[in-house]
């Protein structure tokens, strides 16, 4: 019996603990994006048709000449 004095107070703590970081990780925003990462894996970097390959780089932009007009 004396245990249980001990132990019940032990595990509402450690559920406590538990919400706490589960609450904190759906605030900070951990779970706002869930398909991204599963399909991600999936894609190469490297590849041309991948979305991260294809979109242009702001500094790269500065470099280059605007296309001739005519």
């Amino acid at each position: 019996m004396p245990a249980l004095y001990v132990m019940i107070p032990a595990a509402l703590l450690l559920v406590g603990v538990a919400v706490y970081i589960f609450f904190w990780a759906v605030d900070s925003g951990q779970y706002d994006d869930l398909d991204s990462p599963a399909h991600s894996i999936l894609f190469d970097d490297q590849d041309p048709r991948h979305q991260a390959a294809v979109k242009p780089d702001p500094a790269e932009a500065d470099d280059q000449e605007p296309p001739p007009r005519g």
